[in-house]
């Protein structure tokens, strides 16, 4: 009882235990508490009368089911390949695996369907199995060519044994081995009796004698009968299967249908179950100190491993409710010790990482849940997925797309006499989750930890090889903290290596350059000065130069400081669409005051709130939407109606007025955020004035250009769009409001424009109207297209590129509250724009930061909350200062009192250094 008691232990545990000295005496008896006493003392496995039509265990008729709908696939072969150096006696041993099939059932089973359609074991005589084994020559060059190939072989289930073997003579003494078993067969543990049967096997028919072994005491299918009959009927609730049911139904209710782990390419339709292996090692140290670990939590070191994983997981954005699949061997009775077949069953094991814990905390948290499902771990994992039923997805694995085995097989031993067995790599191209991590410890003879060899299986749908290494250096810098200090918080340990945390804060962040310490009104008049008579705007039939523009600007802002305007009082501006419109917006940044755009299309109850909250000393507005719209009366601003130009600051002065400070506000723009209600935010000259300079470098903006303002004045997006031609040389196009929306009207006005801007509703409108062919030829001169203020798709921008293939296309992205936009992405045809949402670079003199929930930098790749800092900042929000405080913090990474905005969206880098 005692030895049955201690196999028990070590199958739920799904780990090789030494139990004296993995875990002391008192732990031995708690974990052999937990275990129920339908698992210690249950019927003994003994040979089964046969039926008929012989049923599929629980987990052969998933793999059957995969087999029906996709058909023969390599995905679940398990190959193992052994390079034999001698004389080797090919007929002996093709005539040992022959005796290898005869003995084991498994081996020469085939699975058609009944006449019900249902799949059934058909085992097949010994004698009707002729030959597995094919001879041929290769050589070193063509090797793996041909190991790739055999160990590929698709099998056809329902007419072909799920066995065959290769055997590739490289010359007289060198041979490689290829034994090829499809999971329906086989699995892990099968392979220590499969090769101890084939070594004893060979040995008697190298000496012309058959194999004198022991009849195994059950076959397969005597196990399926007996798992059919152990579990019982679901509609009886004291069966077995009833009882773990209702356990895992609790235990795995609202499971995520899907583990979001950080991927290089979005998850395909379908899965093509493409994978490749990375390797990595856990040094001696590492694996002595995570034994002790484990020792002393009372747990396995695969529960620390577990708890682990989950842990960097959660770091890496995965969330903080974590399922991993593991293995275990479900050989529960001692007649299933030496029987090859496929008898491992899979557990969801889920981890509960919410609320910051300790690492210690979060073993005690793992030990518990882990131990209640090895108590529960005879509930096929395929009748609880159908039972669960989760979305079903041919894209992904049901319940868990992550698996961790720690191996603990015994060792497979080929020992063919005359012959020097060793293995032989052999490359593997599959995949059967998303991440597969497989550990196999090292000890000495006296049991020491010698260190961790581990495999990462990835998928390649979902992942490059280089991230997966950096998540294999992740992991092991999580093992070496905990194992350091397991009174940490998880979220305080660090998993970003030195240089990747600098690149990430500094080299991706790296925009610095000069731009002139000067206001947009200085910027302006400076290039009055050099092209007084170029065209500064065009409205309609007609147009201003520099010299006009800037003289009637004037005149309007010395009225406005003849009105008692100074340094940051607020100016609102509610008039339509025309050279008004500039005029007046740079006639209040040249008095000293805070523009405030006022859109008169808006509802007359938000105008009215949005006055009431900017209080304004003055507003500039026109008489007819005064009277309509905008109701003054007790008002404490000053209304000054601007109609056609014939008003009392005409005689006012056309010289320039004296420069404001760069630290002074430039406008307050009013926006919703998320919720619909209008907040003011307030943004220096200086921020201004830098965003244009740097934006005009950036996209080279020069005096032969011309852009459309489409924009409405109380979106900042409008700023660009007016100021940046004018301190640049070039032309701004001013349009109706009546006319943005109306394609034909709008293309008609925009034909000479070599810049254009659009929100991508606007844009897709644009782009549908002008057609692929015609585009060009609509707009000669276009040689930049910005798009922003919205999520642009990758298909729009693969529709601007249809149209106008050799223009340049900049994605811009930013909220108000970082002067415009904070980001820019320069797509070309060539990544045709392969990123949904890629928001691009941080600009000049700008920093981004994507950060978890404490304010931590998150790898590459990972998502977290994007925050922007840098020059273009704004001041905050008007009469918010609790808003203010929220939602711009202290920046920990720039100089002392350097603060960065939250934008509240979610971003990640790219290994590129790009956002999206």
């Amino acid at each position: 009882l005692a030895t049955k008691l201690i196999s028990r232990i070590r199958s739920a545990l799904g780990v090789e235990l030494a139990i004296r000295t993995l875990f002391e005496a008192p732990t031995v008896a708690q974990l052999a508490s937990r275990l129920s006493d339908a698992q210690v003392a249950r019927e003994a496995l003994r040979p089964m009368a046969r039926p008929s039509q012989i049923p599929l265990s629980f987990a052969q008729r998933r793999l059957w089911f995969l087999y029906r709908l996709d058909g023969p696939s390599s995905t679940y072969n398990i190959p193992v390949a052994l390079h034999l150096e001698g004389k080797l006696d090919d007929d002996a041993l093709d005539q040992a695996l022959l005796d290898l099939v005869a003995r084991h059932e498994s081996l020469r089973t085939i699975f058609p369907q009944t006449e019900d359609d249902e799949p059934q074991q058909l085992i097949l005589p010994p004698e009707a199995v002729q030959s597995v084994l094919q001879v041929m020559d290769v050589s070193d060059a063509t090797l793996t060519y041909q190991l790739a190939k055999a160990a590929s072989h698709g099998f056809e289930l329902s007419r072909e044994i799920p066995f065959r073997a290769w055997l590739f003579h490289l010359d007289a003494e060198h041979h490689v081995l290829l034994l090829l078993c499809h999971h329906i067969a086989s699995d892990g543990w099968s392979w220590a009796p499969l090769a101890h049967d084939v070594s004893t096997a060979y040995a008697a028919r190298s000496q012309g004698k058959p194999p004198a072994w022991a009849p195994l005491p059950v076959q397969y299918a005597d196990y399926t009968l007996w798992q059919h009959a152990l579990l019982g009927h679901e509609s009886n609730s004291n069966s077995l299967v009833a009882k773990q049911l209702s356990y895992w139904q609790q235990a795995l209710a609202g499971l995520p249908e899907q583990l979001n782990l950080p991927t290089d390419r979005p998850r395909p339709t379908i899965s093509s179950f493409r994978g490749e292996n990375q390797s990595f090692v856990i040094d001696a140290n590492l694996h002595q100190g995570l034994v002790a670990l484990a020792r002393e939590g009372q747990t396995s070191l695969f529960m620390v491993l577990q708890a682990a994983l989950s842990a960097l997981f959660t770091r890496m954005g995965a969330g903080t409710d974590i399922p991993l699949g593991s293995p275990i061997a479900g050989r529960t009775d001692e007649a299933l010790d030496d029987l090859v077949g496929f008898f491992v069953n899979t557990l969801v094991l889920r981890t509960d990482t919410s609320g910051n814990p300790s690492f210690r905390e979060l073993l005690a948290r793992v030990r518990e849940t882990s131990l209640a499902a090895y108590e529960h771990q005879d509930l096929p994992f395929e009748r609880l997925v159908e039972v669960l039923n989760p979305v079903r997805s041919m894209a992904r694995h049901p319940l868990f797309q992550v698996a961790l085995v720690l191996q603990n097989n015994a060792r497979s031993s080929f020992q063919l006499p005359g012959i020097e067995v060793s293995g032989e790599p052999i490359a593997a191209h599959t995949a059967k989750f998303d991440l597969s991590f497989s550990l196999v410890e090292r000890r000495g003879a006296d049991g020491a930890a010698q260190g961790i060899l581990g495999e990462i299986e990835f998928a390649t749908d979902l992942f490059d090889r280089a991230t997966v290494e950096r998540l294999a250096a992740r992991l092991q810098r999580m093992l070496a903290a905990i194992a350091a200090d397991p009174a940490q918080p998880i979220g305080a340990i660090e998993i970003l290596e030195p240089a990747e945390r600098q690149q990430i804060l500094l080299g991706w962040n790296d925009t610095a350059h000069p731009v002139p310490q000067a206001t947009l009104p200085e910027l302006f008049e400076q290039q009055v000065a050099r092209t007084p008579q170029a065209t500064a705007l065009v409205f309609e039939d007609t147009s201003l130069t520099y010299a006009e523009l800037n003289a009637r600007a004037n005149r309007l802002a010395h009225h406005l400081i003849a009105l008692s305007v100074r340094r940051d009082d607020r100016v609102a501006i509610c008039i339509e669409h025309g050279f008004e419109t500039v005029i007046a917006l740079l006639a209040v940044l040249k008095a000293g005051g805070v523009y405030v755009p006022l859109d008169p299309s808006y509802p007359v109850n938000r105008l009215r709130l949005m006055l009431e909250d900017s209080a304004p000393k003055v507003l500039v507005t026109q008489a007819h939407i005064a009277s309509q719209q905008i109701d003054d009366q007790g008002s404490s601003f000053e209304t000054l109606l601007l109609d056609g130009l014939d008003c009392p600051w005409s005689d006012c002065a056309s010289s320039n007025p004296e420069p404001v400070s760069p630290d002074s506000l430039a406008y307050l723009i009013y926006t919703s955020g998320s919720t619909g209600t209008p907040k003011g935010v307030l943004v220096q000259h200086r921020s201004l004035a830098a965003k244009l300079e740097s934006t005009r470098h950036v996209l080279e903006f020069s005096a032969i250009d011309t852009i459309p303002n489409l924009a409405s004045r109380s979106f900042d997006i409008s700023l660009l769009e007016m100021l940046l031609p004018l301190i640049s040389g070039g032309s701004t196009l001013l349009l109706r409001a009546e006319e943005v929306p109306d394609i034909k009207e709008l293309v008609a006005k925009t034909k000479a424009a070599t810049f254009f801007h659009a929100v991508p509703s606007l844009m897709e409108a644009w782009l549908t109207f002008l057609g692929v062919e015609e585009a060009k030829g609509q707009y000669p001169a276009l040689r930049t297209v910005l798009v922003g203020g919205d999520a642009v798709s990758d298909k729009l921008l693969q529709k601007i590129a249809a149209h106008f293939p050799h223009v340049d296309v900049v994605e811009l992205y930013g909220p108000t509250e970082v002067t415009i936009f904070g980001t820019t992405y320069h797509s070309d045809q060539a990544s045709a724009h392969a990123a949904i949402h890629c928001i691009g670079k941080p600009t000049w003199n700008t920093q981004a930061y994507v950060l978890d929930t404490g304010l931590r930098p998150v790898p590459a790749g990972v998502a977290g909350e994007l925050y922007i800092a840098g020059a273009g900042l704004a001041r905050g929000y008007l009469n918010r200062p609790g808003l203010s405080a929220e939602r711009f913090v202290a920046n920990p990474f720039g100089p002392p009192g350097s603060r960065m905005y939250r934008t509240g969206d979610l971003a990640r880098w790219r290994a590129d250094g790009v956002l999206d």
